[in-house]
């Protein structure tokens, strides 16, 4: 039985993508992701079986959602004390679509009899990964961008991608893509 890596993510525009390239402050030890790593994860999955991964498409397709606008703005690191693992842009806060979206696409992963990840959701883009970095290092860096607002994205769809790790990243493929329809009325 053949099983893949998968994730559930937003894809963000190109051109939000490459102003957050343009962030790279090229500092020993941050490696930046490339543009079409970066994404908004709304579950990451593991390894899943070809069955499972057939029965989560169908209640991937099958779910009503409405798009919406999120902002894309603020700069800051995990953990949130002490040397950083990840660089991260953020949405703000208090966005019931996002969240909702969210709890449907976790609840789609459930009914495929998958067990996503349930610790809360604190959603963020990645945008770079950190070794041997001090805490300290990064801090002006930060600072300095704390008011970043990289502007809103309208989100219309999201994607169920796989992840094949290899030793220069992680390689995604998207398996399947789940459009907002506004012909579909969301349901409660």
């Amino acid at each position: 039985m053949s099983t893949k890596r998968l994730f559930i993510s937003i894809e963000l525009p190109q051109a939000a993508t490459k102003l957050l390239e343009g962030l790279d402050p090229k500092m020993r030890g941050v490696r930046w992701l490339a543009p079409e790593q970066m994404h908004l994860t709304l579950s990451f999955l593991g390894t899943v079986s070809n069955p499972a991964e057939e029965a989560l498409k169908r209640n991937l397709k099958a779910l009503a959602w409405k798009g919406f606008f999120l902002p894309i703005f603020g700069l800051g690191k995990f953990p949130g004390k002490g040397s950083p693992n990840v660089l991260w842009v953020g949405v703000g806060t208090g966005h019931p679509h996002l969240f909702q979206l969210h709890k449907r696409v976790q609840e789609a992963a459930i009914g495929a009899g998958l067990e996503p990840d349930l610790r809360s959701f604190h959603p963020h883009i990645t945008l770079a990964r950190c070794r041997d970095v001090s805490a300290e290092s990064v801090r002006p860096f930060l600072r300095t961008r704390a008011a970043l607002d990289a502007g809103m994205i309208h989100v219309e769809s999201f994607c169920l991608n796989s992840s094949r790790l290899t030793p220069a990243g992680s390689v995604y493929t998207r398996e399947l893509e789940i459009s907002y329809s506004p012909l579909r009325p969301p349901t409660r």
